[in-house]
């Protein structure tokens, strides 16, 4: 069962250009882990400092494997700072 990650992060007003160069590291290194399929980052054309990452998955535990995996974990590290408040992660799959 395929599933769809959904993030949604706010950067603080001026980070875009680091948000952007550390998001694009991370999906590098998630195209390496097992079960990624593929990613797009949007950008809100109603507020510019907004993203939202679509990542597809095989499975779930292919996307729990990558969640805790600690590459991510320093990734998160380098994101948080840059962010307005905390990002906000939704799992899909298909109806």
């Amino acid at each position: 069962m395929t599933i769809r990650v959904l993030i949604e992060r706010e950067v603080e007003p001026g980070q875009e250009a680091r948000l952007q160069q550390i998001m694009s590291m991370s999906r590098v290194k998630a195209m390496k882990s097992k079960g990624y399929i593929s990613g797009e980052t949007l950008r809100s054309m109603d507020n510019p400092s907004k993203f939202l990452v679509i990542s597809n998955w095989n499975s779930l535990d292919g996307w729990k494997a990558w969640e805790k995996d600690p590459e991510r974990a320093k990734i998160q590290q380098e994101l948080a700072p840059l962010l307005l408040g905390k990002e906000r992660c939704s799992v899909f799959t298909h109806f």
